[in-house]
């Protein structure tokens, strides 16, 4: 699961999940140039600086074919089989349901990256130049951010953090909380999906060094191919100076991955639901979410869970805003999510494919769990 955004990021089953483009991303030394309105540029951060003065907010709207929520339903439901892209997990109710998720127990992979940066945030910050820039790909609440921020002020003194999430009003929230605490930050957030959000950096010159940060095994979302594909992306505004940090979920015993996606309490089921609910709050659908069951799958062979949403009955429903029916066996499945758990060699194999290299590696003690810092080649 993203956070998971992913967006950030995300019809079929090996298809990308987020919506990448083919257009490469401009250098990072590109001047800084382009639109700015709705953007307060500040000279630096300080302690004098009221937080108002240290926050811009700027929303990227999404346009490429087939973005929308009606289309992804509309294409993704004629698949087949049906499939519903991961992204649209995350409007207000289903980012806060993912929140929920990261308290669980089940869920282990936020507590245990959580306990990895606490250990270790001082030597990602001393890993990184001066003047830093933290840019996060799917920052929700930055619970867990806030280590690596706390970490970087204590390190440089000051910091710019650049936190990119499609969901605009926990972005808001989370930059506001942010800044009362640390009078040394200034925050310029975008509200969008992670390759606009990246493409607008592209578009703008750092001074000093940049830490991309990815965490939340979000890159388990995409296919091996696709993650190699984004990563190299990403590797285009990544100059000599630049760091990009990715948590890894590893493989591990499949009773324990299980049971992270389909917790007790079932709000991982109420996470994966809220997509149906979301076709009928946004699309005028009247799906019966009582018919309808949240299931999950390990698949050694490639390395994933699977989540979908599978059919209870026959049935057919009705999408208003699409003009149109959609019939439903008993037993089909929407495939909602995939989750690729990687091997350290898995990592490593990775980060050579998209022109990078994994510098340092931190984990907790069961190996449970991996951070990477990766450089250009």
């Amino acid at each position: 699961m993203v956070a998971r955004h992913v967006a950030r990021t995300r019809a079929r089953p090996e298809t990308v999940h987020f919506a990448l483009v083919p257009a490469p991303l401009v250098s990072c030394a590109t001047p800084d140039v382009g639109p700015r309105s709705r953007m307060k540029i500040l000279d630096r951060p300080g302690a004098t600086v009221p937080v108002a003065d240290r926050l811009s907010l700027e929303t990227i709207p999404h346009v490429a074919a087939g973005a929308s929520f009606a289309a992804a339903v509309d294409n993704g439901l004629r698949a087949k089989p049906k499939t519903l892209p991961c992204r649209f997990f995350y409007d207000e109710r289903g980012s806060l349901l993912f929140e929920q998720i990261t308290r669980l127990d089940e869920y282990y992979p936020t507590r245990v990256e959580r306990e990895i940066l606490e250990r270790n945030a001082g030597q990602i910050a001393q890993a990184i130049g001066p003047e830093p820039e933290l840019i996060e790909l799917g920052s929700g609440s930055a619970a867990k951010t806030r280590l690596l921020i706390r970490a970087l002020i204590a390190e440089h003194g000051s910091l710019l953090f650049r936190p990119i999430d499609i969901a605009q009003g926990m972005l808001e929230a989370s930059s506001r909380a942010l800044l009362a605490d640390h009078p040394e930050l200034v925050i310029r957030a975008l509200a969008a999906e992670y390759e606009d959000g990246l493409r607008s950096l592209a578009r703008s010159h750092s001074p000093g060094a940049r830490l991309i940060a990815w965490l939340g095994s979000s890159i388990g979302n995409l296919t091996r191919e696709a993650a190699a594909d984004f990563l190299g992306r990403i590797r285009s505004i990544l100059c000599e100076r630049d760091r990009l940090l990715i948590g890894f979920d590893r493989r591990k015993d499949p009773r324990t991955l299980e049971r992270a996606y389909d917790d007790s309490q079932g709000i991982t089921a109420a996470f994966n639901l809220n997509l149906l609910e979301r076709a009928n709050r946004e699309l005028r659908a009247d799906f019966d979410l009582a018919q309808f069951e949240h299931r999950v799958h390990w698949r050694p062979e490639i390395g994933r869970i699977e989540m979908h949403l599978v059919s209870r009955r026959d049935q057919r429903v009705w999408i208003a805003e699409l003009d149109a029916s959609f019939a439903f066996e008993r037993g089909e499945t929407i495939h909602t999510e995939n989750s690729y758990k990687y091997t350290p060699e898995e990592i490593a194999e990775l980060a050579e494919q998209a022109g990078l290299r994994v510098e340092q590696q931190w984990t907790d003690p069961a190996g449970q769990f991996e951070l990477s810092l990766l450089s250009n080649v």
